[in-house]
């Protein structure tokens, strides 16, 4: 059975930690040292602890040490080697153009965090032992903001290695996550440093003060998160303006105080109204206990049998008389337990969550781990070994998978819900309540308090009389879930957000073996993952913010996200365009009207367009394009201007398709593989002549396409010389200039190649390079096309291919880049993939097109419009090396050829996008209707539709069921056949 703990009146106890962990450094406002020789090791302790021009006194630099060898004990069990001191030689770095993700705080708490930081961007996970390692400075042109500077740190790298670092000069913050609970950095001085910075901080003393108010977040978390909470009556004294006169929502009642004395009767009517009232239900206790943040740590906490109307009454009128403004006194219900037939002895539960804010500050549930013990005692974290929902469940009587499974979901649900709640809280705050203008909660770290058991209502807090400066919420707050029989299923009650040890817990369970760091993010992955590329996508923000970018070429209107995004992310983009009426010239800081359509010309062009840069006085950080009939010309300009950017040679030779192949086929290494084993034999194409060369050179049946083509439009395959000799004549006579379909590359000319045509399954490779590494990579599968045709029919992403074959992939498209010598930028590299192993289609060098930037931001996270931004500015992208999808996507493409009809009623634009607002499919355009209408040879792919699942194939029954009622399924135009490759 997991039931509550069955605490008498006697137990009028303080349920805080009583152990070394409930004492205060000198930063927490309290005194004393730490105790001696507690962490036993052979590790060195002559190391630099002392930081340069911020002396430390005796008492602070004792607690520096020991939690210095608490860092190394922590590696000790870990298995890992111990920190290396290098601070006798500073390390040098670039303030203000590297990613610097700082921690202050226990390192046993945050140890998860500090080596998941470690891989996800080595070197750039930083951890501070004190304040005084840190200092802030005023922010020049942002008054009342400041920039933290780290002048020491112990950096993480891959393999679990840790450095003690100097930083000469002092590296700039562009993360921040201050540990307000036990450990380093608590008090005034630690939320002085997390205040109204210029950096994204995860973690304020003004949320956490919020957020340690029980009552608060109880009517948080039931009026703004859905979430089932114990009926509760709460008695406030002078409640805090986001308390008062508001609804108290269902088993949730406010009896607003004017004050404290007095009051015998009014609390005599409510508490009896209550403990009679249905909102209680089977709930046989009520624990009574006081509710606000100066309350953290150390909690009065008292249960009493529902039926002591007067005693409770008693009890409340006394503790009345304890509280301050803005605190409150609950009387609340004790859930009944949910019985479970357990094999042994009656066992105790407690269940922790991590909840991590992702992309588009949507909530994901990264791990559960569950604490379980004898159901007579207190059960803790440090006296329980983790372990997982289902081995907890188990142990308890419940093994029933469906069932394991339904209390996931309502966990993961519950969970996810509460953190939503605290965003939208969050999002109405004024800068001054958030603590800064880029502070919020990015994960909670959801745990059972001490002691606690599913069913029960305790809680704990802090010692009364603590400073309003130092709350003490450890790394965010958690929800504890009781779990308890409702309509017939088990469902979790959320019983308050409170501070944990729930990092740690996850830390040790993902210490028994390897996790998994690929595909959609699982529940097995590592629990910091989440949090990291948050870290990472929020500082990618805090260094992009105010930059200054010149765009080559406004593209078309599937390109309408670029004006957006710049404005989201703060950037300043001046714009180069051909049409003086581009529809985003008015949404930039700087329009030039300048003809790049005339490519024979950019070597000259980009000399003009250079001193017309100059001549209006552009200070640019960099300078970028995503529109295939510019990157040439975009190159040299960055040239002439000095400014980041692959060789315009290596442009020139991705962008020619002929060139491409035949330049890898001579690339045969060392090393090996070489490039040239992906190449595809080809011919290039400008007369009559060269096709007959051609067909006698190269295997038919081939492909024939235009040498700088885009969009699959005018790709065809041919099966013999007639064929080649056709097509090429029909090409010549149709498509001879930009004027007869823009955007397709035609600016360069009409030439073609014929090349081999290659069986295998097609997939898209999207890379992002900088200064020739590799630093992340997405894989995505097409559908097979409408041959003799190549425009493209389906595609589903991640690759549902086997991780080898995946890996194969990255890998050929990133030999491919390298050998074309494309070093610096994000590309989208084409590929089919062979019984030989995958084999090159083209290199576009350029972020991919169509839906790929949506889908990629959409299941990693990761934006490669602020990825390409960043190389352009010479800065290190700030994305993950191996991000998690949170899912699967499964897309069709229309087109007016074969859906004009339905384009026009039941699956008009307005149509798809009102299903793409409310969540039910993911819709692209990449044209208007009016300009898609092209005789259907050369049409190019009017828009993407896409549906989300948890595999391919539910993705996959969504969107042919979507596609049939809407119509864009039918005899011509087969969806089944096109999502075939995605069972």
């Amino acid at each position: 059975m997991l039931s509550s703990d069955q605490l008498s009146p006697k137990w009028d106890c303080l349920l805080g930690c009583k152990g070394l962990e409930d004492k205060e450094g000198p930063w927490g406002g309290g005194s004393g040292l730490p105790p001696p020789d507690y962490f036993p090791g052979s590790w060195r302790l002559d190391v630099g602890l002392d930081c340069k021009g911020s002396p430390e006194g005796a008492e602070a630099r004792a607690w520096t040490a020991y939690y210095y060898s608490l860092l190394q004990s922590c590696l000790q069990q870990a298995g890992l080697p111990e920190t290396q001191d290098r601070s006798q030689v500073p390390r040098t770095g670039c303030p203000g153009a590297e990613v610097t993700l700082c921690i202050l705080g226990s390192p046993s708490t945050f140890l998860s965090v500090l080596l998941e930081g470690g891989v996800q961007s080595p070197g750039n996970m930083l951890l501070c032992l004190s304040p005084a390692w840190l200092t802030k400075v005023p922010a020049p042109g942002r008054p009342g903001e400041a920039a933290l500077l780290v002048s020491k740190a112990v950096s993480f790298h891959p393999g679990g290695l840790s450095f003690l670092d100097d930083f000469v000069p002092q590296r700039q913050a562009t993360y921040f996550l201050v540990g307000l609970g036990p450990g380093p950095g608590q008090g005034r001085e630690a939320a002085e440093l997390a205040r109204d910075l210029t950096c994204p901080t995860g973690a304020s003393a003004e949320l956490a003060r919020l957020l340690e108010d029980r009552l608060l977040t109880r009517l948080l978390l039931a009026q703004r998160g859905g979430v089932a909470v114990p009926a509760t009556l709460a008695f406030a004294y002078k409640p805090p303006a986001l308390l008062r006169g508001g609804a108290g929502g269902p088993g949730l009642r406010l009896v607003e105080l004017s004050g404290r004395e007095g009051q015998e009767t009014l609390v005599k009517e409510e508490v009896g109204a209550f403990l009679h009232s249905e909102a209680l239900g089977d709930a046989l206790q009520v624990a009574i206990k006081l509710s606000s943040w100066r309350w953290r740590g150390q909690q009065a906490l008292r249960l009493h049998p529902r039926a002591e109307v007067g005693t409770v009454a008693d009890t409340v009128v006394a503790l009345l008389e304890k509280l301050e403004e803005e605190e409150s006194v609950l009387v609340e219900a004790v859930c009944p337990p949910a019985r479970l037939p357990s094999p042994g002895p009656e066992l105790a539960m407690r269940i922790c969550a991590v909840v991590c804010r992702t992309q588009g500050d949507r909530p994901l549930l990264s791990k559960v781990v569950c604490a379980v013990g004898r159901g007579n005692r207190p059960l803790r974290h440090q006296n329980s070994l983790p372990r997982t929902l289902e081995v907890a469940l188990a142990q308890c009587g419940l093994g029933e998978a469906a069932q394991v499974a339904a209390v996931r979901r309502s966990v993961k649900t519950a969970a996810e819900a509460a953190l939503a709640a605290v965003l939208a809280l969050e999002a109405g705050l004024s800068v001054e309540q958030r603590g800064g203008r880029l502070a919020g909660t990015d994960f909670l770290g959801e745990c059972g308090g001490p002691g606690r058991r599913l069913g029960t209502s305790a809680g704990r807090g802090t010692a009364r009389g603590r400073s309003a400066l130092s709350p003490r919420p450890a790394p965010g707050p958690g929800v504890d879930f009781a779990l308890t029989v409702a309509g017939g299923a088990l469902t979790p009650v959320a019983l308050e957000l409170n501070s944990g040890l729930c990092l740690e817990a996850c830390g040790a369970l993902e210490g028994l073996w390897a996790a998994p760091r690929s595909g959609p993010a699982t529940e097995e992955a590592v629990a910091a993952a989440p949090l990291v590329e948050t870290m990472l996508r929020r500082s990618a923000r805090c260094l992009m913010e105010g930059k200054q970018l010149l765009v080559v070429g406004g593209g078309s209107v599937s390109k309408k996200f670029v004006w957006e995004a710049a404005r989201d992310y703060g950037l300043k983009l001046h714009l180069v365009e051909s049409d003086p009426n581009h529809f985003a010239s008015q949404l930039v800081q700087t329009f030039i009207h300048f003809d790049v359509t005339e490519h024979r010309r950019d070597e000259e062009n980009a000399r003009l367009l250079a001193e017309l840069v100059r001549a209006r006085g552009l200070q640019l950080d960099g300078c970028f394009s995503y529109w295939d009939d510019c990157l040439v010309l975009t190159a040299l300009l960055c040239q002439e201007l000095g400014l980041p950017c692959s060789p315009p040679a290596a442009m020139r030779l991705a962008k020619q398709k002929s060139r491409t192949q035949l330049h890898l086929l001579r690339c045969q290494g060392p090393p090996w593989p070489s490039p040239s084993l992906h190449a595809v034999p080809c011919c290039p194409l400008e007369s009559e002549a060269d096709v007959e060369r051609a067909v006698r050179q190269v295997p038919l049946p081939g492909v024939m396409k235009l040498e700088f083509g885009a969009g699959a439009v005018g790709v065809r395959l041919v099966e013999d010389a007639l064929q080649c000799h056709q097509h090429f004549s029909r090409i010549a006579r149709d498509l001879q200039g930009e004027a007869d379909h823009p955007g397709i590359g035609l600016g360069w000319g009409n030439s073609m190649l014929l090349m081999e045509f290659i069986e295998g399954t097609e997939h898209d490779v999207d890379l992002v390079l900088f200064r020739g590494k590799l630093l992340a990579a997405f894989v995505s599968d097409n559908g097979p096309t409408r041959l003799p045709g190549f425009t493209e029919t389906a595609a589903c992403m991640p690759s549902g291919l086997a991780p080898e074959q995946a890996a194969q992939l990255v890998q050929a498209a990133f030999r491919c880049c390298l050998g074309c010598g494309l070093l610096d930028g994000v590309f989208n590299v084409e590929l089919k993939l062979t019984g030989a192993g995958p084999r090159l289609i083209e290199i576009n060098p350029r972020m991919g097109g169509f839906y790929l930037r949506d889908w990629i931001l959409e299941l990693y996270g990761v934006d490669l419009l602020l990825a390409a931004a960043m190389v352009a500015c010479g800065l290190r992208p700030a994305v993950p090396p191996h991000p998690r999808a949170s899912g699967y996507l499964v897309g069709v493409t229309g087109l007016v050829s074969q859906h004009l009809q339905v384009l026009r009623s039941t699956a008009s634009q307005e149509a798809l996008q009102a299903l793409h607002d409310r969540g039910l499919v993911r819709f692209n355009q990449f044209t208007s209707l009016e300009e898609a209408q092209v005789p259907g040879e050369y049409e190019e792919p009017y828009c993407s539709v896409a549906c989300a699942g948890p595999s391919p194939a539910e993705a996959r029954l969504r969107l042919l069921g979507l596609c049939q009622g809407l119509g864009i399924d039918g005899p011509h135009y087969p969806v089944a056949h096109f999502l075939s490759h995605f069972k």
